[in-house]
């Protein structure tokens, strides 16, 4: 009788460079907008009342781009590491990395939407919560890169087999 076949992987480095070239398209017109807004000196967004929310969307554009090229540079290091795809770490890798890219920006373009006397909106809430899962997705990354040779896994089995 033949094996069954495997159920198919996702194919995360296609996901993180599409997810990761999308992105950076997306706040690379973010970042446009706010340069015209600044260029037709538009009051809601220039106003000396308005710094909080002039301060949040560029923070927002800011980590949106970095969190797009964060997700180009994942999908790389999982192409020039074949064994990492096959790490069981990388679904919440991948699953985290991608939160945290929507989360963070998210939350300080919310944060800037509406804001109380000079502080950001309830919406910045969701900065920590995507900070939090940026700091999980680099650590085990970081992790999974530097074991040896490949997933925990493989590297206990070829110990133990000498």
């Amino acid at each position: 009788m033949a094996p069954s076949p495997s159920p198919p992987r996702p194919d995360y480095v296609r996901r993180h460079l599409r997810f990761g070239w999308w992105s950076l398209f997306v706040f690379l017109l973010l970042g446009a907008t706010l340069e015209t807004l600044h260029g037709f000196k538009a009051g809601f967004y220039l106003d000396v009342s308005n710094e909080t929310r002039r301060l949040m969307w560029t923070l927002a554009h800011a980590h949106g781009a970095l969190l797009g090229i964060v997700n180009v540079a994942a999908g790389v290091t999982l192409r020039t590491l074949p064994e990492l795809p096959g790490d069981p770490r990388i679904p919440l890798i991948s699953a985290t990395l991608r939160a945290a890219t929507v989360l963070l920006p998210a939350g300080f373009f919310a944060g800037g939407a509406t804001f109380y006397s000079g502080d950001p909106g309830v919406g910045i809430a969701l900065v920590p919560v995507g900070a939090a899962c940026l700091a999980i997705a680099v650590f085990l990354l970081a992790r999974a890169v530097s074991t040896p040779s490949g997933p925990p896994a493989a590297t206990e089995r070829r110990r133990r087999n000498g």
